[in-house]
């Protein structure tokens, strides 16, 4: 059974939603699914100061990514990059890309951002330079889920990966909606398939 690793950075947890519906939609592929966080760097103290939501996911260690036919990373927008502590994750995979560990697997990318344009796409294409050098075949969410063209309503997703908009602004806490965790699923069974069809190949 092909096996996929959905992990995650999540502070007020919009990621940890979006993780558990890709996870949901690569289940639904027919994958076995591993869902994990990337660590916490910022001290407790001022997690808890900051109103970060607390999470209970397993952590994992970069070496684990070996062991996975598909990772499915998810990590919110800072400055139109992925977070610090998804990157400082991501720094430590030395071993595996000397290694060619992560070469031929695929790798997929969602995310979640404070306004409608604060970089979405830009975050996941970090991302996506991280996984080419590492040797990764990248998927992300084609046109043939329909959500992405919606136009009557405010809504993530890109052909780069799923998003949600985690603020609507003046302090407002917007939560994933339907159309983004309808994306997000989709990605999952996406990936599945791709990573079950490249494995399928591998044997014949």
């Amino acid at each position: 059974m092909t096996r996929i690793l959905v992990l995650y950075y999540s502070s007020y947890g919009h990621m940890a939603t979006m993780a558990e519906a890709v996870a949901a939609g690569a289940r639904s592929g027919g994958a076995e699914v591993v869902l994990k966080r990337v660590p916490e760097l910022v001290p407790d103290d001022v997690a808890r100061s900051s109103g970060y939501v607390i999470d209970n996911a397993p952590v994992a260690e970069p070496k684990e990514m070996a062991d996975y036919d598909a990772i499915i990373f998810g990590t919110p927008t800072r400055f139109g990059n992925m977070a610090s502590q998804m990157k400082n994750f991501l720094d430590r995979a030395g071993g595996l890309w000397a290694q060619n560990k992560l070469v031929g697997k695929v790798g997929s990318v969602f995310t979640s951002t404070g306004s409608q344009h604060g970089g979405q796409e830009s975050t996941i294409l970090s991302v996506h330079t991280v996984l080419l050098h590492l040797g990764m075949v990248i998927v992300g969410l084609p046109y043939s889920f329909q959500g992405q063209l919606r136009m009557d309503e405010i809504s993530g997703c890109s052909p780069y990966g799923a998003s949600t908009l985690a603020d609507g602004g003046n302090g407002a806490d917007r939560r994933p909606s339907r159309n983004e965790l309808d994306g997000a699923e989709f990605q999952g069974r996406h990936v599945a398939s791709i990573a079950t069809a490249l494995d399928r190949g591998r044997l014949s």
